[in-house]
């Protein structure tokens, strides 16, 4: 970490830019923290929605559209509310509303109504979109481009840890009215009330720091059709269809891991096991962005990247057409080569010109609907075809993200 931070600058170690980004850098770490524990608990409300309100796949999987719709509805005026307001406060506005969002989720879990859940979900994602568009682009400007692909990665291994202790410490309280005949009523609203006074401190923090970024943010794009044009480049064009294929197969696996290993042919496990299982997946991505974060230094970004889309293709084939533990090993394996997607293909998208670099990072950004539409469409395949084929259509994506890869490799684009 202290390479990469000392990258964030071309200061020497004591200067107050240099200082800037270190506390930037800090910051960052819980949001990207909370972010993934949020998001891995979320999930885990698709297997415990479909079981207790009897769903199809289908209507299970629009907890996802909700949890991610989002970057498709708002992502157009939160943008401009980014570029009115600076990415500090709009960073802690993101936070506050993530608060507000975690407890109506803890309110609607009572009811187990599913439009009031969906209802707070919607609203966590409004919040999300804030953090992922402006947190990814702070990350971005706070030290040189070169560096930029690292700093995401070993950013995203945090976000990976919160993946992990979320299914761990989740699972037990969201799906324990499944396994047990007598239910411990409230426990389901425990993960989110935590993550709420997780995301309140953090919104403070933010607030109270809100100008240290005060010269970028004068820096800032001011015209809307600028962030039109800043799609002339092909590069970025193709990049952001590879992140919209990218998280929308890993949300969709990461939503539907749980039904599958249930599932007699595999491993037969009950729901809570089966929960706490999916954090090994998770945890494969956290493991591999550690690891990729150094790996980088020796592999050609673009290279590894097509090592690992092409491993995912080969893993959920694998899961797919093996029964048993061969075929639910291999569909958790596929969070190993999940780790250095998304920070990859982001750095690789990016227009060389640094000044751009905000603006594309916001379609980059808006790219993340892929979680909101892939496993919806997943879960209508699902529904009507079987639960192993419809996860034909996570394979193409990450066909996506290799062809993404390969077009980069052979233009020598290997930032």
């Amino acid at each position: 970490m202290t390479a990469l931070m000392a990258d964030a600058t071309t200061s020497s170690p004591k200067s107050p830019h240099d200082r800037i980004a270190r506390s930037l850098f800090r910051l960052s770490i819980g949001v990207f923290f909370i972010g993934g524990f949020l998001t891995s608990s979320v999930s885990l409300l698709v297997p415990r929605l479909k079981l207790m309100l009897a769903l199809d796949y289908a209507e299970a999987l629009l907890v996802q559209l909700a949890f991610h719709a989002s970057y498709l509805l708002f992502a157009l005026p939160i943008t401009g509310l980014i570029v009115a307001s600076g990415y500090m406060r709009s960073i802690a506005l993101g936070l506050a509303i993530m608060t507000l969002g975690c407890l109506s989720l803890a309110l609607a879990q009572h009811s187990l109504s599913l439009a009031l859940i969906l209802g707070a979900l919607l609203l966590l994602s409004a919040g999300q979109t804030f953090l992922q568009m402006a947190s990814n682009t702070v990350v971005t400007v706070i030290g040189p481009s070169r560096g930029a692909a690292g700093r995401l990665t070993l950013l995203q291994g945090f976000n990976s840890l919160g993946t992990l202790l979320g299914p761990l410490l989740s699972a037990p309280l969201l799906l324990a009215d499944i396994d047990s005949a007598a239910p411990r009523p409230g426990t389901a609203t425990l993960p989110f009330l935590g993550t709420a006074v997780v995301t309140a401190g953090l919104a403070i923090a933010y607030a109270r720091s809100r100008g240290l970024l005060a010269e970028r943010d004068e820096r800032r794009p001011k015209a809307a059709g600028a962030l039109i044009a800043v799609m002339r480049h092909r590069r970025l064009r193709w990049g952001t269809a590879a992140i919209f294929a990218y998280v929308g197969a890993e949300v969709t696996i990461g939503a539907l891991l749980p039904s599958v290993l249930m599932r007699p042919d595999r491993l037969g496990a009950t729901p809570v096991a089966a929960g706490q299982i999916v954090s090994l997946y998770w945890g494969g991505a956290m493991i591999g962005r550690f690891l990729g974060a150094f790996a980088m230094r020796q592999i050609r970004a673009a290279r590894l990247l097509l090592l690992a889309a092409l491993g995912a293709v080969a893993l959920l084939l694998a899961a797919i057409a093996l029964p048993g533990a061969a075929g639910a090993g291999a569909m958790i394996a596929i969070g190993l080569c999940n780790a250095i997607m998304y920070p990859t293909i982001y750095a690789l998208a990016l227009p060389s010109d640094s000044r751009e670099a905000p603006l594309a990072s916001m379609w980059l950004c808006m790219a993340v609907v892929g979680g909101a539409i892939v496993p919806v469409l997943t879960g209508f395949a699902a529904d009507a075809t079987g639960l192993l084929p419809a996860l034909l259509l996570p394979v193409a994506c990450y066909g996506l993200v290799g062809w993404f890869a390969h077009r980069c490799a052979g233009e020598g684009q290997a930032a």
